[in-house]
């Protein structure tokens, strides 16, 4: 059992999202094509997978394949796509044994008939489960999120289902993608960028950041533990004084 189990469920997070990067360069390291990283990177996505579920956190969102990789060769993104069926098809028996619910996240349209065929059992067997909700973001882009939420919404205010005078934050949240989960409260990003490549810009608007220069292959319950403990430890003030927070705190306890 780790130290972080031992602490109250309440001050982990309950949904991180995690950018997964840093595989081609691992696999170029090792003398490897790029593709052997991704390869390597099924077995991060294993280990994080039972971390969260063993330590009781909610949802786990992995930015997979954005918006922007189909830019990626060829040959990557149709070994990207070969791999994502395969993992779909050899992980989804083990994770609703683990009563893991699989959703997949993102524009959808431009993949084959046999992989979106594959993602709609995978969550059809998975729908019920309850350890832990595992977001896959597979042709995700953040913008692309916020503007297919404003183009539900227009739709619905040219039937005349609704004004526009009742747009606002709380209804808009209910139109992007994971709207029924937490919002993102840890995000992570592997491989050494600082920035969050247009990755859920509406549901990390309060998310705790924190980067690594650790590779994705690497990435292990040691390095996943840090980022833990360093969100346990930072005080989380949503636009109020640190000694509001405090003063709530204390009521809590009380």
């Amino acid at each position: 059992m780790t130290a972080l189990t031992q602490l109250n469920p309440q001050s982990l997070p309950k949904h991180v999202a995690i950018i997964m990067d840093g595989n081609g360069r691992w696999a170029q390291r090792q003398g490897k094509p790029r593709v052997w990283g991704h390869k390597k990177g099924v077995e991060a996505v294993r280990r994080s997978v039972s971390f969260c579920r063993e330590l009781g956190i909610e949802s786990l969102t992995l930015f997979a394949f954005s918006s922007e990789n189909w830019r990626r060769p060829d040959e990557e993104v149709s070994t990207l796509m070969q791999l994502f069926l395969l993992v779909l098809q050899s992980e989804v028996k083990t994770l609703h044994k683990h009563n893991v619910r699989l959703k997949v996240v993102g524009d959808l349209s431009p993949f084959s008939d046999k992989l979106r065929l594959s993602i709609d059992k995978a969550e059809q067997l998975t729908l019920n489960n309850t350890a832990l909700t595992l977001n896959i973001a597979a042709n995700y882009g953040g913008r692309w999120d916020m503007a297919n939420a404003a183009r539900n919404l227009a739709i619905q205010v040219e039937q005349g289902a609704l004004a526009a005078e009742q747009i606002d934050e709380q209804l808009f949240a209910q139109h992007v993608q994971m709207h029924d989960q937490a919002e993102v409260d840890l995000l992570i990003r592997t491989g050494g960028d600082l920035r969050i490549s247009n990755f859920l810009l509406w549901q990390a608007a309060y998310a705790e950041f924190w980067f690594t220069e650790t590779l994705w292959p690497d990435f292990d319950q040691q390095v996943f533990s840090e980022a833990l403990a360093t969100f346990v430890n930072r005080e989380r003030r949503f636009g109020c004084t640190g000694e509001q927070i405090r003063q709530l705190a204390t009521q809590g306890k009380g």
